[in-house]
């Protein structure tokens, strides 16, 4: 077998500070270098997709310092952003990406901005087009669409979108261009997702209209710089959520997790799927909700998950559906064809990786048919370079019968650098 082998487990122990919530921490950055004054954000995560926003910010010129997990990021305000003298690379990271294309839109320079194969794949059009109706000039592959794309920023004019799809890196893209746009920019969702980008604008002292899915700002708002805490990333807990609730026995602890509404649809699903976690200490902080989480081995049963429910847990669904292969009786999960357009078809990956280990999946237009059972096989399964794959597959081979060996387990450095000696420090 190739790649890194990981071996099963009789139960787990231990107390996981998971690193930083990667959402929050990009735009604790984006934000930052968009203020006036300095921004000082601690528990920043180190992943790659975080530092490739670090690099673009460099390169637009604002400076910033790290030592650890500690950022400072000195902002002058957006007009003391420079011309870059070279193309700027988002790397695998399309919040990156997306954000700074929505920043840049009301710029008074051109930028090319590109990233690396996988991202030149993901499709760019729900921002691009936006963009281009509020006055921004935007040229690349297939009409816009695909990476590497030039931006020449323009007068920007506020807008009323309604969009098919709940998204926050397109809301968020939009109500970023609306803070440089003259007039109103509205934008109405099918469901609400995410909302770190509305919460941390307040915080930087822009107003920031929110009602069920719309959310609207005026042009011209300023940000002032703030001190940022960044809670443990939910998206990285789940995978020691799902692993503690299947492990022979033991307890996981998980200090200063973030439980923003918008994004504990994972919790919401293993608890009702029969889960045994606990909220303990939930408090606000920076505006954004944290608690400790405690979850022990419980019996799992299948349920059905779509509707408002995914924006919620759509990038948890591939360790959920680790665990709903392990639940008694069959899970079926709709309403997530976003899968599709993730680092990967995140919908075929997961149905072959899983089948590859001995589960039964079954791959629908826009989710998955999960038929529980009591044990995997393991074996052999790809990231195929996306990160929440990586950590999915250790995680199964980890609650497997023969173990799984993991090609480019590397991946999941994007949002979990030490991913590997966190769960070797909690098996039994």
């Amino acid at each position: 077998m190739r790649g890194v082998f990981i071996k099963p487990v009789s139960g787990v122990e231990g107390e996981i500070r998971v690193p930083g919530d990667k959402s929050i921490s990009h735009r604790a950055a984006l934000l930052g270098g968009m203020a006036h004054g300095d921004t000082h954000i601690s528990n920043f995560l180190l992943g790659q997709d975080c530092l490739s926003t670090l690099r673009c910010l460099k390169q637009l010129g604002v400076p910033s310092e790290r030592e650890g997990t500690e950022v400072w990021i000195h902002g002058k305000g957006m007009e003391a952003w420079t011309e870059p003298t070279d193309v700027l690379d988002a790397g695998n990271s399309g919040t990156t990406s997306r954000l700074m294309l929505g920043v840049l839109a009301g710029s008074p320079f051109t930028v090319t901005m590109t990233g690396d194969a996988s991202l030149r794949s993901r499709p760019m059009r729900r921002v691009t087009d936006p963009l281009k109706l509020m006055g921004a000039q935007i040229m690349g592959r297939l009409g816009g669409n695909l990476f590497p794309l030039t931006m020449s920023g323009g007068q920007l004019q506020g807008q009323t979108f309604r969009t098919t799809v709940a998204s926050a890196q397109v809301k968020s893209a939009i109500i970023l261009a609306g803070l440089r746009a003259s007039g109103v920019t509205t934008v109405e969702e099918p469901a609400l997702s995410r909302d770190h980008t509305e919460r941390m604008l307040r915080g930087f002292g822009v107003e920031v209209l929110s009602e069920k899915t719309v959310v609207s700002v005026h042009g011209g708002g300023l940000l002032t710089g703030q001190d940022v805490s960044v809670p443990g990333d939910i998206s990285s807990a789940a995978f020691f959520l799902v692993l503690g609730s299947l492990a022979g026995c033991g307890e996981i602890i998980l200090p200063n997790v973030g439980v923003n509404p918008t994004r504990t649809g994972i919790l919401d699903a293993l608890i009702t799927m029969g889960a045994d976690i606990e909220l303990i200490d939930v408090l606000e902080i920076c505006g954004e909700p944290r608690a400790t989480l405690r979850v022990r081995p419980a019996k799992l049963r299948g349920i059905e998950i779509g509707g408002d429910m995914i924006p919620r847990l759509i990038d948890e669904i591939p360790i959920l559906a680790v665990a709903a292969c392990l639940a008694e009786g069959e899970t079926v999960i709709r309403d997530a064809a976003e899968l599709r357009v993730k680092e990967s078809d995140r919908i075929s990956t997961v149905v072959e990786g899983l089948n590859a280990l001995g589960a039964k999946v079954e791959e629908l237009p826009d989710g998955l048919r999960i038929h529980g059972q009591p044990s995997l096989r393991g074996g052999q399964a790809s990231s195929l370079g996306d990160h929440r794959l990586a950590m999915a597959w250790a995680i199964a081979g980890m609650l497997s019968k023969e173990g799984v060996s993991v090609e480019d387990m590397a991946a999941a450095d994007v949002s979990y650098p030490d991913f590997l000696t966190v769960i070797k420090k909690v098996a039994r």
